[in-house]
């Protein structure tokens, strides 16, 4: 497959290259800082240095033209405020939609986050209000396209080594005891897995560590 993962420099997103790279796919990180460029070819894939902030669809749209997926990864990072969360967790992954329409790219997986379709509680920052609310409405606007569209929400994210045993249902009500969480290498594993599986399409997907095996989850959807 040829593969385009929008921020290419993230930490799922360069797990992710490695694996693909590693199994024979074509793959290109889409980056905004061309000081990223190297990293991103060490994992195997081409940077293609461009700001998903600035970029206008139809340019975008013939960047990634004969793509065969892509995957949305970016986001505006712990750091940043309440309007890049906008810019970038939603209006980023808006922007790689529309253009993978007009490059006719159907395949598309969207890394999104565990209880973002919930209204914040009423003491969250700012910031983290910002965040799921911007999660939620991209959600929303790639559930609206002529796409094989997977949304998958991570539950807490951690660096532990990856197992290779998840669980990955449907997206529900909040599961007793809470949300789990996921290495972000088991995260990438599955997207490379999803990936090719075109006739899982059209699902919003928890995904959190547990007692199955990642090929059997995702063949069991």
């Amino acid at each position: 497959m040829n593969i385009v993962i929008a921020g290419g420099h993230g930490q799922i997103a360069l797990r992710l290259a490695r694996l693909l790279s590693a199994r024979g796919d074509v793959v290109h990180g889409l980056v905004r800082n061309p000081d990223h460029a190297e990293d991103v070819r060490a994992a195997g894939a081409e940077p293609i240095v461009l700001d998903l902030e600035s970029t206008p669809a139809d340019e975008l749209a013939e960047r990634i033209e004969g793509a065969d997926a892509a995957v949305f990864a970016a986001g505006g990072g712990p750091s940043s405020g309440a309007a890049r969360k906008d810019t970038v967790d939603r209006g980023a992954s808006v922007l790689l939609a529309e253009a993978c329409e007009g490059a006719g790219v159907l395949r598309f997986v969207q890394i999104s986050a565990v209880g973002v379709d919930q209204e914040p509680a009423p003491d969250a920052s700012e910031q983290w209000a910002a965040y799921v609310r911007a999660k939620h409405a991209a959600e929303v606007d790639l559930r609206s396209r002529d796409l094989d569209w997977v949304i998958l929400r991570p539950g807490t994210l951690t660096d532990d080594p990856g197992t290779g045993q998840v669980t990955l249902e449907d997206s529900g009500d909040v599961p007793e005891g809470g949300y789990g969480r996921v290495t972000r290498d088991d995260v990438a594993a599955v997207i490379a897995t999803l990936l090719p599986a075109r006739n899982v399409r059209h699902r919003t997907l928890d995904l959190s560590n547990g007692p199955t095996a990642i090929e059997d989850a995702v063949a069991e959807l």
